[in-house]
């Protein structure tokens, strides 16, 4: 299968294409430089050189592929709204171009875009906030409107993904720790977030990829929840910075556009997800990584 792959010289992307590869899968990449065009070809796959805004570009290179995985997105925080409105087009976009051909089309989202009661474990049954209330789940939006458009689209939501050199949105609470000089915490840090390690998802991608059943969602779910204070502790201890938990009124000063998410409660089951790919994750646990940061973050 000729797999076209945004996002694919990216964290996760690069997994995803060297787990496509070695089941002998052809893969289309799109990247944004050089560096990543050369990563690319040295792993075995072609290069497309484009950015998300290139729409008629993304258009046709979906056109010519037998599915699609889309895992590029603006991790640019200063402008999250605009970042998802954009995925929302690109999303739009491949869903038109593979629209009544019955190739798959695989469209990443984040667990934490789940509308859920608070405390709950999110599940894949679990329908996603309105954008309006979740800016992200744009990007689920736009696939429920690929499909009823007669694209064979599914979602895989993302946890927090990790091996020993990035960790999803703990990674910013890394460098934050070490521009504070201490790792924080908001209130008890009872609240959990969902984990899971990069070789683990990009297994569930390909498998997702050659299940392809229309309509479904995936949870990449390792770990339920990992409790923030459990995390801050291991920041603290790895980067030998004190450990302190804050009032909420002082999270902004401290995490910055973070405090928006290090203040929730997003605990998520992949329990469906296990059953239906037959998907075992295998990998580290996120406490473990954390432990063994790369000497570049610790």
């Amino acid at each position: 299968m000729r797999v076209f792959v945004t996002g694919a010289s990216g964290f996760i992307g690069s997994a995803v294409v060297g787990e496509l590869l070695a089941a002998g899968h052809g893969v289309l990449g799109l990247t944004r430089s050089d560096e990543g065009a050369s990563a690319l070809a040295a792993a075995g796959a072609e290069a497309l050189r484009a950015t998300l805004e290139d729409l008629e570009t993304l258009r046709a290179a979906a056109a010519r592929s037998d599915a699609v995985i889309h895992l590029a997105f603006n991790h640019d925080f200063s402008r999250y709204l605009a970042n998802c409105e954009e995925d929302r087009r690109v999303v739009e976009t491949l869903g038109a171009a593979l629209a009544g051909s019955g190739r798959p089309l695989i469209v990443t989202s984040g667990t934490g875009m789940s509308r859920t009661a608070p405390g709950k474990v999110a599940s894949e049954e679990d329908a996603a906030a309105p954008s309006s209330l979740a800016p992200r789940a744009a990007s689920e939006e736009a696939a429920l409107a690929a499909a009823s458009s007669g694209a064979a689209v599914s979602v895989v939501r993302l946890p927090q993904v990790h091996d020993t050199r990035r960790q999803g949105l703990i990674s910013y609470a890394i460098a934050i720790a070490r521009a504070k000089g201490v790792s924080a915490y908001i209130g008890d840090g009872g609240n959990r977030w969902p984990a899971a390690h990069r070789l683990d998802t990009a297994r569930l991608y390909r498998l997702a990829l050659e299940k392809a059943e229309p309509g479904a969602i995936y949870h990449a779910v390792a770990e339920e929840g990992v409790s923030l204070r459990a995390i801050a502790e291991t920041i603290g201890q790895r980067l030998a910075l004190p450990v302190a938990s804050l009032a909420p009124d002082e999270a902004e000063a401290h995490f910055g556009w973070l405090a928006a998410f290090a203040e929730r409660d997003l605990p998520a089951s992949s329990a469906l997800t296990q059953q239906r790919l037959d998907w075992q994750p295998t990998g580290p646990g996120l406490i473990a990584d954390l432990e063994r940061l790369e000497e570049d973050q610790g």
